[in-house]
């Protein structure tokens, strides 16, 4: 199960955390970001203790989102040591998604 980002637990969990985070920016009205769901999952299972994986609803947490201006979901951010080292906008297969996670691993 992937991990849930708060505008309060943002900071700490994914700007703070020890090694690469991937946060998926979505909301519950979004098509994409549905279909997305369970590959983001999937990922929080198979690349635990790799990647931190988790979702942050924009909805919820609007400063967040706002910081870093994200304008279209679902987007992933994958930070690493407190940076965004790549950004992912659109819904993908599984497979198209773990090629660009690679790198971080």
């Amino acid at each position: 199960m992937s991990f849930v980002f708060t505008d309060d637990n943002f900071e700490k969990e994914a700007m703070k955390a020890g090694g690469p985070v991937l946060v998926d920016f979505w909301a519950p009205w979004c098509g994409p970001c549905q279909m997305m769901a369970p590959i983001v999952d999937e990922l929080a299972t198979e690349l635990e203790g790799k990647i931190k994986v988790g979702k942050l609803n924009v909805d919820e947490n609007q400063a967040t989102a706002g910081k870093y201006g994200i304008m279209s979901i679902p987007t992933m951010l994958l930070f690493k040591d407190g940076a965004v080292a790549e950004q992912i906008v659109g819904g993908m297969p599984k497979d198209a998604l773990m090629s660009k996670l690679e790198k971080f691993l």
